[in-house]
């Protein structure tokens, strides 16, 4: 093998440094700043699209928080619209049954007064019907009759 052979030993360490120099400096002065210049401008959009993504979550928690404040805003419109209709319902119909109430009294009262006048007239008519009775018994009895006598007993009984 010559590549073990002593006598060629020399040369082919120096053509390797002369080798490795060359392709060192190939490597440092033009593969190497390209790499670099990649490799930076590579970390530059990754920054970049970084800060994009900050902003852009920057934005939506904006957005989410706008939302939210106006979502209770229009709970809290919601409510109150719902209260103040409540509110003007009870009051119409609390409005509405006081008249109701009143137009039943009046009607209350006034079936009180017949009610009480019927049974006047009831009364009288039973006074008149127990004297007639009472009349009626005395001569089938008695086989005379006296009417004024009914009608005091009639009245004692009824006081």
């Amino acid at each position: 093998m010559p590549q073990l052979d002593f006598a060629t030993f020399a040369p082919q360490l120096i053509w390797l440094t002369l080798v490795f120099g060359v392709l060192y400096l190939v490597m440092a002065r033009v593969a190497l700043p390209r790499i670099a210049t990649v490799i930076e401008e590579r970390r530059d959009r990754i920054a970049d699209d970084l800060d994009t993504a900050a902003q852009l979550k920057s934005d939506t928690d904006d957005a989410i928080a706008s939302y939210e404040t106006a979502l209770a805003e229009a709970r809290t419109k919601a409510h109150t619209i719902a209260q103040e209709t409540r509110d003007r319902l009870t009051a119409e119909t609390d409005a509405h049954r006081a008249d109701l109430e009143g137009q039943l009294a009046a009607r209350i009262a006034d079936a009180e007064k017949r009610i009480t006048a019927t049974k006047d007239k009831a009364l009288t008519s039973v006074r008149d019907v127990a004297v007639d009775v009472a009349d009626a018994i005395t001569q089938q009895l008695l086989g005379d009759s006296d009417r004024a006598a009914a009608e005091r007993a009639v009245d004692s009984e009824l006081a």
